[in-house]
């Protein structure tokens, strides 16, 4: 892999580049948290690298990028850069889902031993946008723009 494709030159690129759409520019970063579902240890550092593959796979169908990954035995965080034209709600779904689905099938040994039924994440979810500059100085250079008088 060469050092321009390699994770850390990704995140570092992608942390300060505006991204183009078809019709507009955006720079979208969500921080995502999600919970396994009773909040149970089921998160192996094996399922996480695992599970990030397939966020990282989903995202970049979803015209999104993965930007930072990492979890705990019992939640996941990400930082995800997103299109504007994608639903917060639906790129939730789809990356619990997806994640959801393979982690079942593929370590079902050790998940049925800490979980039952057909769950694996809990319905809830944490969603925060972040990046930038502060609030107050975004608010500052609104305030300041020159209002028509007509």
């Amino acid at each position: 892999m060469s050092k321009r494709n390699s994770p850390e030159a990704i995140k570092m690129r992608s942390l300060s580049e505006i991204r183009h759409g078809r019709h507009c520019v955006f720079k979208n970063f969500l921080h995502l948290v999600f919970v396994t579902k009773y909040r149970r240890n089921v998160l192996t550092n094996l399922i996480l690298k695992r599970m990030e593959e397939l966020i990282r796979e989903t995202c970049i169908q979803m015209e999104c990028e993965l930007i930072e990954f990492n979890g705990e035995d019992d939640h996941a965080h990400l930082m995800v850069s997103v299109h504007p034209k994608v639903a917060v709600s639906n790129l939730v779904g789809k990356l619990k889902g997806k994640t959801a689905y393979f982690i079942r099938q593929e370590f079902s040994k050790e998940v049925r031993k800490k979980l039952w039924g057909d769950h694996f994440w809990s319905p809830s979810y944490c969603v925060v946008s972040c990046g930038g500059a502060p609030l107050e100085i975004v608010k500052k250079y609104i305030e300041d723009q020159r209002r028509p008088q007509a």
